[in-house]
């Protein structure tokens, strides 16, 4: 067989499977990026609380509105109801972890992800366990007092 015809032939099948697939998004990959640098930040700062505490408060503070406005309030609401919680980021996002490192729940804006609303969710450490389906993540438009109740009620229980 001809070298050339195979070469050619490989040549084309990998244009081919590469138009088929698209990748990440610019917006995965900067979660992606995010997330590594998150990583090295907790490798080197040794679960160090004020350093996520930073990390989450810069998170926030980039944030537009209303993301920003409820963020910043359930950031207020899970340190005075649940201090057992550390802030951090996860993947660029504002989240709140166990004395083990783990993910409780997190904050995802809207704008980030081009939603329609933003979200508040929890990882599967978190117990809320209601048999055999329960809710994992809420969406978001805006906090009020009967959000926010509910919100402390949920992360309280999260971490019991």
């Amino acid at each position: 067989m001809d070298t050339k015809l195979d070469t050619t032939a490989a040549a084309k099948t990998n244009a081919a499977e590469k138009k088929q697939s698209q990748g990440f998004t610019a917006d995965e990959k900067a979660a992606m990026k995010a997330r590594a640098q998150e990583l090295k930040m907790e490798a080197r700062a040794s679960k160090n609380k004020e350093e996520g505490e930073q990390a989450a408060l810069a998170a926030i503070a980039d944030m537009s509105e209303p993301d920003h406005s409820m963020a910043a309030r359930l950031h207020e609401l899970i340190k005075a109801n649940v201090p057992t919680l550390l802030p951090k980021t996860w993947y660029g996002m504002p989240a709140y972890v166990n004395q083990e490192g783990k993910v409780i729940c997190f904050f995802q804006a809207a704008e980030k992800f081009k939603a329609r609303y933003a979200t508040f969710g929890f990882s599967d450490t978190a117990s809320l366990d209601e048999g055999v389906m329960w809710p994992t993540s809420f969406a978001l438009k805006e906090l009020t007092a009967t959000e926010e109740a509910r919100i402390v009620a949920l992360v309280k229980r999260a971490v019991s």
